[in-house]
């Protein structure tokens, strides 16, 4: 890797993206839906034209969960000052039936990406070590030994502490 000793003029100010006039980005503007129901109408006229479509089936067989991309279309709308970001969240769950409905209809198998892909099976052979572990502990138990020293134990314990009540 070859360091040029020249500066470079042409890159960003630092603090040049803090100087945007104060209302001059979209989502510092009031939204354009203010409900939820605007905001479904809104998705659904959008959703329902060929040419999404045909771009969601793509992207859905490359394999891209349908809760990246509905969250992904949402906070979208919400840079583009369609609907604030509360409005989003209460309009995730029907973005992703949709975004599901159109996987079906293609015939795609895609995936939901509701599952966590780190979390391991648990074996049938783990359950029943563990079931074996405790039936041997509490077959070795005396529950009348252990049901007396509780009992024992109870009444010579005194609290103690700053807040306890005095018993004089």
């Amino acid at each position: 890797m070859e360091v040029s000793s020249t500066p470079n003029f042409d890159a960003p100010i630092p603090g040049q993206s803090l100087t945007a006039e104060l209302g001059g980005r979209p989502w510092q503007q009031p939204s354009k839906n203010t409900t939820v129901d605007e905001a479904i109408d809104y998705y659904m006229e959008r959703m329902s034209s060929e040419e999404f479509m045909v771009q969601l089936a793509d992207v859905l067989e490359a394999g891209v969960p349908v809760t990246t991309l509905a969250n992904t279309i949402q906070m979208a709308s919400v840079m583009d000052g369609i609907h604030t970001v509360d409005v989003g969240m209460l309009v995730l769950p029907m973005l992703m039936e949709m975004i599901m409905m159109i996987g079906d209809s293609a015939g795609i198998e895609y995936d939901k990406g509701l599952e966590d892909p780190n979390k391991q099976p648990i074996r049938n052979s783990l359950f029943a070590k563990l079931i074996n572990k405790y039936e041997k502990k509490l077959n070795t138990v005396d529950l009348e030994t252990v049901q007396e020293d509780k009992d024992d134990t109870d009444m010579d314990q005194q609290p103690k502490g700053l807040m306890a009540r005095r018993t004089q």
